[in-house]
């Protein structure tokens, strides 16, 4: 399917029109008047013209500017090669993950189907690392917080780099508190700066809010109003006491009020089974994008004046020398 790019140049097209209402160009020559006019003529051989004529031009000339006109306005609306529609799937969603890093992180009360223990923050890399698996359709963030939040990951749907960057983290690199609040705050801000309808947050701690600038809570209501779900998966021992404890009241309040959900893991089957739970809860979500290939075709009408303008005077030059060939041999 061809189409034009700008169509109101065609009407150019009856410009050369208005040519005709200008007087015809003319051009003067030196000339001597003598009074043996006659006997000079004689003398010389010659027919004598006209003093003023009018040039005009053949068929083919007529033909080849007219062509050559429809050509350039042609050119100037664009022509325009339209393919079929190519359809491409998008991620329909963001997914954020919020991951504690704080000094508690460190305590290794995670066990392997071996038998070894490791700390949670490993454990949290190798089920993310599944996450990411599972959903690829979905742009990924990574948000870590201690002491304060910092966003790791921006959204993105490169999950190779993403996992790159989660296995960067470390323990108390983002200071030894938590800041559960805060989190909430970034990972707001990061959503509202994305065009997907469908905004998830995952929040992994193991300890309660010490100290954020926006209350847990009081982010949970911020984050309901801009349709950010969170889930919060609860890490370690719930009869941990002291600034370690969990605080299940405010984890449990910050995903009724968004209209998420709390789990709990004890261990790493328990926290691959709180992120199956959410897959099922968040199915994978795809939008399709819709479009046709341009390919210009301009340079075709161009092409085609610039090979009959050549071709045109490539003849006419060899009839020309011929004349003259046959008229010298005369």
């Amino acid at each position: 399917m061809i189409e034009l790019a700008y169509p109101w140049a065609l009407l150019l097209l009856p410009l050369p029109l208005l040519m005709r209402l200008l007087p015809a160009y003319k051009e003067s020559r030196d000339s001597v008047r003598v009074p043996f006019f006659a006997k000079l003529v004689e003398l010389s051989k010659q027919r004598p013209e006209q003093g003023a004529r009018v040039i005009r031009r053949d068929r083919a000339q007529k033909f080849l500017v007219n062509l050559t006109w429809l050509c350039l306005v042609l050119a100037a609306a664009k022509p325009q090669w339209i393919g079929p529609p190519i359809e491409q799937q998008k991620s329909g969603r963001d997914l954020m993950v919020a991951v504690d890093l704080s000094g508690s992180m460190e305590t290794q009360d995670f066990a392997l189907a071996d038998g070894t223990n490791i700390d949670r923050l490993q454990a949290v890399k190798q089920v993310l690392e599944e996450l990411a698996d599972r959903r690829p359709s979905d742009r990924l963030g990574l948000i870590v917080f201690g002491a304060a939040a910092y966003l790791q990951t921006p959204f993105t749907d490169d999950h190779q780099v993403w996992m790159q960057l989660l296995d960067e983290t470390e323990i108390g690199m983002a200071g030894p508190s938590t800041v559960f609040g805060d989190a909430i705050g970034l990972a707001i801000r990061q959503f509202t700066q994305s065009d997907s309808s469908n905004r998830v947050l995952i929040i992994l701690t193991d300890g309660n809010d010490t100290g954020s600038t926006v209350p847990p809570i009081d982010a949970a209501k911020v984050a309901a109003s801009y349709a950010v779900r969170i889930y919060t998966i609860a890490i370690g021992d719930p009869t941990t006491v002291g600034e370690d404890a969990l605080d299940m009241d405010t984890i449990t309040r910050v995903s009724e009020i968004s209209g998420g959900r709390t789990f709990e893991a004890l261990d790493q089957k328990q926290m691959r089974d709180a992120y199956l739970t959410i897959g099922e809860l968040e199915p994978e979500l795809y939008e399709s994008i819709s479009f046709r290939p341009k390919q210009s075709l301009h340079w075709l009408p161009v092409a085609l004046a610039c090979i009959l303008y050549l071709l045109y005077h490539t003849i006419m030059a060899l009839i020309t020398r011929k004349t003259r060939a046959a008229d010298n041999a005369a």
